[in-house]
């Protein structure tokens, strides 16, 4: 089994690009939907929450490839990209003024205590699931120079040409050299929708979703998901993930044996573990195989503002770590602790400084900094 080897950042453009849909979430707060008057407009995306993060945050050099509509709420979208510092590479859509196509909308409350959040979608006539392989001059793009790839399975679920292009792009990407990662972020539902339109079953969709993401993790490097991912999303056998504590990293690290013999390409897989004991109160921690050694981040307790995009925070940290050369325990570490702290602010993408990061993951308090 070959290592993780890192490309050096010397004649790079850029530190990561990601391929992914971009996104308006609509946040009401703790106000329920039906009661809500005013909301919270936060740009998101899976994949570009990472790109985000690793730019404003960390201050890698990072693009994201995606779909953009040529009308206001795509130019919103486009200024946020913009104030992140990240470098776009558009396939644009004009708007046919009634229809679309559409920049995606999630609805997404932050609940309360022990009222869940609930997260439900508008992505009807969505741009980027007209996205397809051709899209990107993907030649052009990777020969300016790019570490690291990243992509994710909520973007593959959205249309058959979706995943077909994140394959053509991860074939780029191994061409150039780059590393490349993808987070499973396995969503039955988006799977459903998007076979029923081919006139599949539900069955049908499951068994679809497990051979696309199989053919993608084919060519992954870094793999992001836990157990029930694995297993759901890549159709492994493993232990009934029900029956084990979330914050039990056995079901994890027991999954690894099927995995890597399934797919010898992959170097490292990580995931966050998470007790929910109510909306706003989580123990948090975090694991990663890597290279044939383990790692497990240790556990604390989180007051949670804001959940969505936790996980997006430790990708992206992690990443961070490992092509800063960071050993696996720090860069786990740093993954971790950036995760949690973005919990504690609104939106999706980070509000954190590196040096607020770097001093959670060395085991720093919530004492006032004076």
């Amino acid at each position: 089994m070959a290592n993780l080897i890192i490309p050096s950042q010397d004649g790079k453009t850029h530190d990561l690009l990601a391929l992914g849909a971009l996104i308006t979430r609509l946040d009401p707060g703790i106000i329920p939907f039906a009661e809500a008057n005013e909301y919270l407009l936060h740009v998101s995306g899976g994949e570009y929450n990472v790109s985000s993060n690793l730019s404003t945050c960390f201050g890698m050099k990072t693009a994201i490839a995606s779909a953009m509509v040529n009308y206001p709420i795509g130019r919103r979208v486009e200024y946020a990209v913009q104030k992140a510092g990240i470098v776009p590479y558009y396939k644009r859509f004009e708007h046919d003024g009634v229809r679309g196509p559409n920049m995606a909308i999630v609805w997404s409350d932050r609940g309360q205590g022990v009222r869940a959040p609930v997260v439900f979608y508008n992505r009807s006539n969505e741009a980027a699931q007209l996205l397809k392989p051709g899209s990107f001059d993907w030649d052009a793009i990777f020969a300016k120079g790019i570490r690291w790839f990243h992509s994710g399975g909520i973007f593959s679920a959205l249309s058959p040409t979706t995943s077909e292009l994140v394959i053509e792009a991860m074939q780029a990407a191994k061409k150039a050299g780059a590393i490349v990662s993808f987070d499973l972020n396995y969503r039955a539902k988006l799977w459903a929708v998007a076979a029923a339109e081919q006139g599949l079953s539900t069955a049908q969709a499951s068994e679809r979703a497990a051979i696309t993401l199989r053919k993608i993790v084919s060519y992954v490097d870094v793999l992001v998901g836990n157990e029930e991912d694995l297993q759901k999303g890549l159709g492994l056998k493993g232990q009934d993930v029900e029956t084990k504590g979330h914050l039990d990293a056995s079901a994890f690290f027991g999954m690894l044996e099927v995995t890597t013999k399934d797919f010898p390409n992959i170097k490292a897989v990580a995931t966050t573990l998470r007790e929910v004991h109510s909306t706003n109160r989580h123990s948090w921690s975090a694991v990663m195989w890597l290279d044939g050694k383990t790692y497990q981040a240790p556990t604390c307790e989180l007051d949670v503002y804001d959940r969505v995009g936790g996980g997006d925070g430790f990708a992206s940290g992690l990443f961070y770590g490992l092509m800063s050369g960071k050993s696996p325990e720090e860069a786990l570490r740093l993954g971790w602790a950036h995760g949690a702290l973005l919990t504690t602010t609104p939106g999706d993408t980070s509000m954190c400084t590196l040096e607020q990061v770097e001093a959670f993951a060395k085991g720093g308090s919530a004492r006032i900094q004076r």
